[in-house]
């Protein structure tokens, strides 16, 4: 039952159809009608006045709050105005609550099948079903899997048996700068249990703006598919470490060193430092990644164009074609004190104009119905096939959601994999 969709199939659509009756239910026997005339255009204004606020005056994110989000936001404010209506005329209270519970249940639902952020009830409950380790537990000490020169890992893989499922752990990734960044995750595919253990490849992976370290985990489903993946390469598979790139939910400190904060620097020296230190990976520059989506995919790119000699590989899944507030005069205003010169050092597309990183791989990825980033993510593309880069393009059925986010992730894994010696 956990594992039933929560994004297609017969449960969201049951879902609405209850909702719809339950607006209905609502509605019938509010006298006079127009007070029912009432509750809609409350509704509507409700709906209108959070559009202008967030996608025109406050804008704490660079796409706007898109249409379905809005609509489903508009039928709970009616349903909650047509039940405090019943509610004081003393009209069947308990029916108006059950009704209500099934708009907001619908409305959420909505919103959830437009994004994929929860594909099943697991994903919902991930914080609570998940299983982690005390990281000092999973990463004890081991010996070294020595690899011949002219060989990669693969060739000489070959354990008597490996755990079923990697690990999940908390940890704790400290800045050197004034940045308090929050909680990071690691995944230790099943091979890093073994000894003597194989030095593994290494993925900084980030999520998207507003969003949390752990996005991965519970709307991605890492662990579930990363311990797949594993299954069908004897344990293997890359060293997952989920940082934080924002410092708080809604935060957006673009990945570049400012007053909002030493991004770069945390996620170019200390993140891989604390690794290093921490953890048996493989240190050479071609076995790290930096992969994310939307706000993290855009970090990904500035993060293989701006420390190539940390990243020798990215994945950019619906990122924007550079860093941004919004627009580019907001993000020069706000970030940089209006000083252009220094946007351009940092934007992506500006550097590969005039360098070249012909030792650089990576994937872009985008969704065929993203109407905000599909067309900036195949400039992206470009600009980095002529900067000299070994890149792939994938384009996903999808919009700017998870839909798209999770398997641009995950039908990575192969390349990576044949690229980082994990597979032949």
């Amino acid at each position: 039952m956990l594992d039933l969709s929560l994004i297609n199939g017969p449960i969201p659509a049951a879902v609405t159809v209850v909702a719809a009756a339950g607006l209905v239910l609502l509605a019938v026997g509010v006298r006079p009608f127009r007070i029912v005339l009432f509750a809609v255009l409350a509704g509507v204004l409700s709906a209108a006045l959070v559009g202008l606020v967030v996608n025109v005056v406050w804008r704490p994110f660079p796409e706007p709050l898109p249409l379905k989000v809005l609509v489903c936001l508009g039928a709970l404010v009616l349903a909650v105005v047509l039940a405090v209506v019943r509610w004081r005329a003393r009209v069947h209270r308990v029916i108006a609550l059950f009704a209500v519970v099934t708009v907001l249940v619908g409305a959420l639902s909505g919103v959830n099948t437009f994004y994929g952020q929860y594909p099943t009830m697991r994903a919902v409950l991930g914080p609570l079903l998940a299983e982690t380790v005390d990281l000092d537990e999973a990463a004890r000490p081991a010996g070294d899997l020595v690899v011949p020169d002219g060989s990669v890992l693969a060739d000489v893989w070959q354990p008597a048996s490996v755990p079923d499922k990697g690990t999940v752990s908390s940890a704790d990734i400290p800045a050197s700068t004034d940045y308090r960044p929050r909680g990071a995750w690691v995944y230790l595919p099943p091979a890093y249990a073994v000894s003597p253990r194989p030095r593994l490849p290494v993925v900084v992976l980030l999520a998207g703006q507003p969003g949390t370290p752990r996005d991965w985990l519970d709307a991605g489903q890492l662990a579930q598919h990363l311990d797949a993946f594993a299954r069908q390469h004897r344990g293997l598979a890359p060293i997952v470490v989920m940082a934080d790139q924002l410092g708080s939910l809604m935060a957006n400190p673009i990945c570049v060193d400012s007053s909002r904060g030493a991004l770069e620097t945390y996620l170019a020296k200390d993140v891989p430092n604390w690794v290093k230190q921490r953890l048996t990976v493989d240190q050479r520059r071609t076995a790290w990644t930096i992969a994310g989506f939307s706000q993290g995919g855009t970090c990904a790119l500035q993060l293989a164009v701006r420390a190539p000699d940390v990243y020798g590989k990215f994945i950019d899944i619906s990122g924007q074609a550079e860093p941004t507030l919004g627009n580019r005069a907001d993000t020069i205003r706000q970030v940089f004190g209006g000083d252009a010169e220094a946007f351009r050092r940092v934007n992506p597309l500006d550097v590969l104009a005039t360098r070249r990183f012909p030792d650089t791989e990576g994937v872009v990825v985008a969704g065929q119905g993203d109407v905000y980033y599909r067309d900036e993510d195949r400039k992206v593309y470009e600009a980095c096939q002529r900067a000299g880069m070994d890149v792939r393009w994938a384009e996903l059925p999808g919009g700017h959601d998870w839909n798209v986010w999770r398997p641009g992730l995950y039908d990575s894994l192969p390349w990576l994999a044949q690229r980082t010696g994990l597979a032949r």
